[in-house]
């Protein structure tokens, strides 16, 4: 019998600590982390996500984070993480005058990483502790991305973290000179001009000047490029990545791509034509400005209510019938798996296509030489379906704990859970119970609609039986 028969069942398994993964709870760690990405990739994307944001709570609780050196309170802290990490803008201090510059470099950070979304923090984090994805964490990221194989994930992951500082910094490189022109110093233009970068492709909205972006009003060297970096940064990295491999062919761009962009270009424009109808002779927003000066407010007011969140004009000051239109751009949202929120255009897309479909009797959905799938259908209802109860159950919760008129509760629920971050100014004056209640429609807001619609679209049994077909009436 050979050496190599006769070892013992110690000296077979023995390792190095290296090879045993490490410290013993070190290697608990790889395995919850290993459990719940092949289990249920869902759930792991909100227990990160969680993570995430008591982290940047606690950061943001800290004397240092406070512009007076004291211990900001647990509701505020939390509502701004919330708020920072879901990319929405909504605050309950302010960003340039409470914070410190430690508390808005926390902020920035919070900004950026939440940008790059639940699912992909997830994957990042399924990667970095267990060195690798299961299958079901796989086709989660998959889905999320639009990867055409599961081997493309990991590169994608990079595409998606590279993609984002690239165009950040370019946005960065534009605005620091004008910041620097209009008079401000170098390090202080450099920070501005960073910080409005990341908060523009990530849809956050939030400002570091106090008085926000109303100095620059009629600066287009400022409003164009943040008005670029939003609407790159609600098409989603889907859409990019398509972009960059097929640039401006159109012939080769996928359904998802061709449906995002045509859907995101015709709410800008209507939003522009709405706000610049309604707006047009109101004294109080840009009834006193210039022809080319109105031109440029509508069309921002219309880029930034789908989720980018800057605003010129005070929200109250708008006509009822404007900040109307901007609940329903707002609850529309950006593109999937972007850093914009919503039910989505494609969601919307999908059942305006449904809705074409039936009035015209044809048995299925199709739109450029595709058939669009009865499992899309069903998760575009479901999304929609979801994102109106949270506002309506946030509504009811609001009304109750504020007594604020219904107009301004439902505009300030509906930048919530879309993550928009424009406000009507009731944010800042809810006492601690409707800040949580905010906070948590928020966080629902950004994890809700991205994890159902991935989670449900894999989500498929197998049936071996059809029960008889007898349909309701409906309408």
């Amino acid at each position: 019998m050979s050496k190599a028969s006769t070892m013992t069942k110690s000296e077979s398994t023995w390792h190095t600590p290296a090879e045993r993964g490490g410290p013993r709870f070190l290697r608990s760690i790889r395995e919850f982390v290993d459990s719940v990405a092949n289990s249920s990739p869902a759930r792991l994307a909100l227990i990160v996500f969680t993570l995430v944001i008591l982290l940047f709570a606690f950061l943001l609780m800290l004397p240092i984070s406070s512009a007076q050196g004291q211990s900001t309170a647990f509701h505020d802290a939390l509502f701004t993480a919330v708020s920072a990490v879901c990319v929405t803008g909504l605050t309950t201090v302010s960003t340039a005058l409470h914070w410190s510059f430690f508390g808005q470099l926390v902020i920035l950070i919070g900004i950026f990483v939440g940008g790059l979304g639940i699912l992909t923090l997830a994957s990042l984090m399924a990667l970095m502790v267990s060195k690798r994805l299961g299958v079901r964490g796989k086709l989660i990221a998959q889905e999320a991305m639009n990867a055409g194989r599961l081997g493309e994930v990991g590169t994608l992951l990079r595409i998606v973290i590279t993609t984002s500082v690239v165009i950040e910094a370019i946005l960065a490189l534009v605005l620091t000179p004008r910041f620097m022109l209009l008079g401000e110093p170098f390090w202080q233009a450099v920070w501005h001009g960073v910080f409005y970068s990341i908060s523009a492709f990530n849809n956050a909205g939030f400002t570091p000047h106090s008085d926000g972006l109303v100095p620059y009003e009629a600066d287009p060297w400022i409003l164009v490029p943040l008005m670029v970096g939003v609407f790159l940064g609600s098409l989603g990295f889907p859409v990019m990545m398509m972009l960059l491999g097929a640039g401006l062919r159109v012939r080769r761009w996928n359904l998802h791509t061709k449906l995002t962009i045509q859907v995101s270009l015709i709410l800008v424009v209507a939003g522009a034509l709405g706000f610049g109808l309604f707006e047009w002779n109101n004294p109080q927003t840009v009834g006193s400005l210039g022809v080319g000066d109105k031109i440029l407010h509508s069309i921002f007011a219309s880029v930034m209510t789908r989720s980018g969140g800057f605003n010129l004009v005070d929200m109250q000051s708008m006509e009822p019938v404007s900040r109307l239109l901007t609940d329903a751009l707002m609850f529309a949202g950006g593109g999937s798996a972007s850093t914009a929120g919503g039910i989505k255009v494609t969601t919307l897309a999908v059942m305006f296509l449904a809705i074409v479909a039936e009035a015209r009797g044809d048995a299925d959905v199709k739109i450029y030489g595709r058939t669009i799938p009865q499992g899309t259908m069903r998760v575009a209802i479901s999304v929609i379906m979801m994102g109106a109860t949270f506002v309506l159950l946030a509504t009811g919760a609001l009304l109750i704990i504020s007594g604020a008129p219904l107009d301004s509760v439902i505009f300030e629920s509906i930048s919530a859970f879309a993550t928009v971050g424009l406000s009507t100014g009731l944010s800042a004056h809810l006492p601690p119970a409707g800040v949580y209640v905010l906070a948590l429609l928020m966080f629902a807001g950004r994890i809700g609609t991205m994890t159902l619609a991935a989670g449900l679209a894999l989500r498929q049994r197998r049936q071996l039986f059809h029960y008889p077909e007898e349909r309701p009436i409906i309408g």
